[in-house]
């Protein structure tokens, strides 16, 4: 997911995304230790993916409460 794409976003679609993104990364985790799944790459994938939502959403909510 590009960081361009994220910022054409509001905020109740971040919300959204980043509440979905737990969920798969929980759902990869579970597969992971279950012995289904060995790509550790994709879990890492989905966490930076998180981490780009959760800042453009602080940027987004801080610009929003001032």
């Amino acid at each position: 997911m590009k960081i361009a794409d994220i910022r054409k976003k509001n905020t109740n679609d971040l919300a959204k995304e980043s509440t979905l993104l737990r969920e798969e990364i929980t759902e990869m985790r579970r597969r992971l230790y279950s012995g289904e799944v060995t790509n550790v790459r994709a879990i890492r994938a989905k966490r930076k993916d998180l981490a780009r939502v959760m800042t453009v959403l602080g940027e987004q909510l801080s610009k929003e409460s001032i």
